[in-house]
Parts: C-alpha cells; sequence; structure tokens
C-alpha cells in the first residue's frame, strides 16, 4: 500500500509538532515556550533573494504565501503564524547571522526549510546547540549529517534532489531511466552522487 504526501498531511504535521512542543501542559497556566503565545506561532527561514542562486528565493516566497493562506483560514489553532524570513545571498557566513537573529533577536520556534546545502551545513551545529528544531532541510545533498538523530537530533530533512527524484519515479511506476544530475562541485554535495 503506497501512501501519497499531501501539502496538508504536511500542514498538520507542523502544526501537531507545533502544538506538541509549545502547548502540552501548559493551557492552564499560559506559559508557552519561545516562539509560541496564545496568538502566534514564530516560524523562521533564509533563502537566497540575492546573489548567485536568488532563483531560489522563490521557496521562501512561496512559504510566505502559503503560510498566510493559512492564518486567512484562521491560523493553526487560532494562532497565526509569523513566518519570518531573512536574505542569505546563499552565502553560509550570511546564513549563521541571519539565523542567529532569527534565533537570539525574532525568538523563533523553529526553523523551517532554510534553503542552501552550504548555509545548512554551516548552522548545523548552532542551532542543535540551541535546541531549536530544524525542519525539513533543502538540500541537494545526500549528505549523512541531516540524518544522524544521536549528534544531530534537531535535523529533520526532505529528501536529497537525487533520491527523490528516484523515489518519485518509482512511486509513479515509471521504469528506472539514467539522469545526468548536475553539482554546485562543494565538497558538502558531493555524497549526493557517490
Amino acid at each position: 500500500m503506497s501512501k501519497v504526501v499531501t501539502r496538508r498531511s504536511i500542514v498538520g504535521g507542523i502544526g501537531a509538532g507545533i502544538f506538541l512542543r509549545g502547548t502540552c501542559g501548559a493551557r492552564a497556566d499560559k506559559k508557552y515556550g519561545v516562539g509560541i503565545s496564545d496568538t502566534e506561532i514564530k516560524l523562521g527561514t533564509t533563502s537566497p533573494y540575492s546573489g548567485p542562486a536568488s532563483a531560489y528565493g522563490v521557496f521562501g516566497q512561496t512559504q510566505s504565501a502559503y503560510f498566510q493562506m493559512i492564518n486567512d483560514q484562521g491560523g493553526i489553532n487560532g494562532r497565526k503564524i509569523n513566518f519570518i524570513t531573512y536574505d542569505d545571498g546563499y552565502s553560509p557566513p550570511k546564513t549563521i547571522e541571519q539565523v542567529r537573529r532569527l534565533i537570539e533577536s525574532d525568538e523563533v520556534l523553529l526553523l523551517f526549510n532554510v534553503v542552501g546545502t552550504p548555509g545548512n551545513a554551516a548552522i548545523q551545529k548552532y542551532v542543535n546547540q540551541k535546541k531549536v528544531p530544524h525542519i525539513f532541510i533543502s538540500s541537494g545533498s545526500a549528505r549523512s549529517g541531516w540524518k544522524v538523530p544521536n549528534s544531530m537530533p534537531l535535523q529533520f530533512s526532505t529528501f536529497s534532489f537525487c533520491g527523490d527524484t528516484a523515489f518519485m519515479s518509482k512511486s509513479a511506476g515509471m521504469p528506472p531511466s539514467p539522469f545526468s544530475p548536475l553539482r554546485n562541485g562543494s565538497p558538502v554535495s558531493s555524497p549526493a552522487l557517490e
């Protein structure tokens, strides 16, 4: 039996995770964790709105529009999603700077779909030290560090691009076919092709 993942199930899972992390046992005394209140849930991300990979800035714009749609429909359990997104220019030092801003100044509940393998690799240790969930990592790499529960318990990755392509072909009942993946040539992207 195959299972289809829909946007509704993804948002439902996020909503359940946010609800469980921020509200379990807290309703009676109104004490919530960082990034959640009676009226809002703060999520954060970085996207390359400028720089060499600015075409991927559409990820952040699409997510903003999607969360606005959720807010227009009443939010999650009556809470509006405050989706904070910053430009990192696809530069790891800028990603680190913007993620620190999201965690330390904006006090987000979690990082959602930060775009880019190099930036995600640069922030991984810091995000885990701060104990901030880092979900739906947007990376074209099959980097094993995204999936190591003991050392990196707060990272939850989407499939790598290569793995995702193969998975979608198999799920659609298509026969295997050769394809030629492109990579950016960085050491972090190499494991995706091995």
